[in-house]
């Protein structure tokens, strides 16, 4: 059953957005979509030509995925589109599992992605520790880098694998093929976008013109780069070579070959490419927010990343998801409201239908050195070098997910690394539970016979050996007190592991015909001890307000 009223939080940011729209809105977000839809015209080809399939297939994506995003998104200013994280995933689909199904895995993600939002599971993404972003974006960079040394070195590879160890033995097979002419195209294309920030910021301080620096250097070098190889006839791969070119028509719905036998081996790959989905909309969300001074609605994102991923396969795109580049790029241009994401998505359809018979002569090391550049800034290296700040829970999270991405897969590592961080979790607050031993009153009648600790932190599955301590019946040489007190007005929760444990503790007194009694205990301990039943076994006159009423109530039973 949904939940009350699920269906009216369905409520896009545009919708809002353009209660009071004013024209000088509409220039500001015109001007940053056109500016977006350039550069996310050569991304889009770059990745889906570094995921395996054809050019086309990025530009749909981008194009019906990025529209989508924005029409029915949380964000005022976010950008979806195929993004670099989906490479390696998408990739590895790919090989394992063929296109039908890939489009089947990625349709079947959008519907989770969807009900991901839709019952607010929005919300519980931010408890994702950081250490497994940085790692799993580290490591998707590193693959990134790798996938592109083939085109970058135009080495002589038919079909580059999928997997880590088998991709560095076939490139190191493939040296021996390296392209002189694709070497030096991909090193110049990286040391263009590498210098080109610096000579906008440097002609901006200079002209005191800042819309310099709006200029996007991945257009600049791909057209030139085309142009170069057009006009010069230089003799390397290009996606006329390598695909034929570009379609200049617009995509048709297809339905893929459904089979529900090979449907039920794509939990994994469905799983993965939600997972990811999420986390990198949601991530590049929060990052809009602080550019735009604005606060997404997580639940309302997940719902049209949901619809995007189930329609933009349909039409021969790939999964999509936020993009921190394109969208930092829209909230630098000026963007004002999702109109801006609606007008790049735009913009790249034009863009394409007027770029198509030109595409062919795009030079796949130009793409290669895009990408590698990319892979490059998407490794967390700031944080390689604060490692040895850190504490060996945060070391082993952060290098354990990016070695899992690199290694094996995206799903592994970020199950293994939340498995991690819930075990490190559980010991830390284990580890600052405590229980100590109060000082009996001077004036306490009977005090040899009494027994009083106060109780810290959290009783729960992970720290009930604090409460198991207190009595052993094993060990025949401790002698168990006639009363036993235990103050919890320090204990911050109690779960059902950590009642029983009192249960348990009371019946082994119970045996040694003694009595537990307990105090202050706070509203969420009180009412679980309530509901449960506890402080009928135990009796509800041994269940005091504070100490000083148990000590009272324990002298009390002592003089009967």
């Amino acid at each position: 059953m949904l939940p009350k009223n699920s269906l009216s939080n369905f409520r896009p940011r545009l919708v809002d957005s353009l209660k009071g729209y004013r024209l000088e809105l509409f220039w500001k977000d015109l001007g940053a979509g056109v500016t977006v839809g350039l550069v996310a015209l050569p991304l889009a080809i770059a990745f889906a030509i570094a995921s395996g399939v054809k050019p086309e297939a990025g530009l749909i994506s981008a194009i019906i995925g990025g529209f989508i995003i924005s029409a029915f998104g949380g964000s005022k200013v976010q950008i979806g589109g195929p993004a670099g994280a989906f490479v390696v995933v998408i990739y590895t689909i790919l090989e394992h599992y063929g296109l039908a199904n890939l489009i089947i895995a990625t349709c079947l993600a959008g519907v989770l992605l969807f009900l991901m939002g839709l019952f607010k599971v929005g919300n519980l993404i931010k408890f994702i520790p950081i250490a497994i972003i940085y790692g799993f974006t580290s490591g998707i960079g590193l693959l990134i880098c790798l996938s592109q040394i083939k085109e970058g070195l135009g080495l002589s590879i038919e079909k580059m694998p999928a997997d880590f160890f088998s991709q560095i033995i076939t490139i190191s097979h493939a040296l021996t093929s390296t392209s002189f002419k694709s070497f030096a195209l991909c090193i110049f294309t990286i040391a263009f976008l590498v210098a080109w920030p610096r000579l906008m910021a440097f002609i901006s301080r200079k002209t005191l013109a800042t819309w310099v620096t709006l200029i996007p250097s991945i257009v600049v070098i791909l057209v030139a780069a085309t142009m170069f190889i057009k006009f010069s006839g230089m003799e390397v791969a290009t996606i006329g070579s390598r695909f034929g070119g570009i379609p200049n028509n617009l995509p048709k719905f297809q339905l893929p070959d459904f089979n529900w036998e090979s449907a039920k081996l794509l939990f994994a790959p469905t799983i993965t490419i939600a997972l990811l989905g999420a986390i990198e909309s949601l991530l590049c969300a929060r990052v809009a927010d602080t550019m735009s001074d604005d606060r997404h609605n997580p639940n309302q994102e997940l719902m049209a990343q949901g619809i995007a991923n189930f329609l933009t396969p349909l039409f021969g795109g790939l999964a999509v998801t936020g993009t921190i580049a394109r969208t930092a790029t829209n909230a630098r241009a000026g963007a004002q409201t999702p109109l801006a994401g609606i007008i790049h998505a735009l913009t790249v359809l034009l863009a394409a239908l007027v770029a198509a018979p030109w595409a062919e002569f795009i030079p796949m090391p130009t793409l290669a050195g895009i990408l590698l550049f990319i892979g490059w800034n998407m490794i967390e290296w700031s944080e390689f070098k604060k490692l040895p700040q850190f504490n060996r829970t945060y070391q082993s999270i952060f290098l354990g997910t990016f070695l899992l991405t690199v290694i094996f897969d995206l799903t592994v590592a970020v199950e293994v690394g939340l498995v991690l961080s819930c075990i490190f979790f559980i010991y830390r607050i284990s580890s600052i539970t405590k229980i100590e031993s109060v000082e009996l009153p001077t004036t306490t009648a009977h005090a040899s016979d009494i027994e009083a600790y106060r109780v810290y932190g959290s009783l729960f599955f992970g720290s009930i050996h604090h409460i198991e301590k207190l009595f052993d019946p094993t060990n025949t040489s401790r002698v168990a007190p006639k009363i036993m007190i235990l103050d919890l007005y320090q204990v911050i929760t109690i779960d059902t592991s950590g009642l029983d444990a009192l249960r348990q503790l009371h019946r082994n007194l119970a045996k040694k015909a003694s009595t537990l009694i307990v105090c202050n205990a706070n509203s969420q301990t009180l009412s679980l001890m309530t509901r449960s039943g506890f402080l009928d076994e135990i009796g509800l006159a041994n269940c005091c307000p504070d100490i000083e009423s148990a000590y009272s109530r324990a002298q009390s039973l002592l003089t009967i």
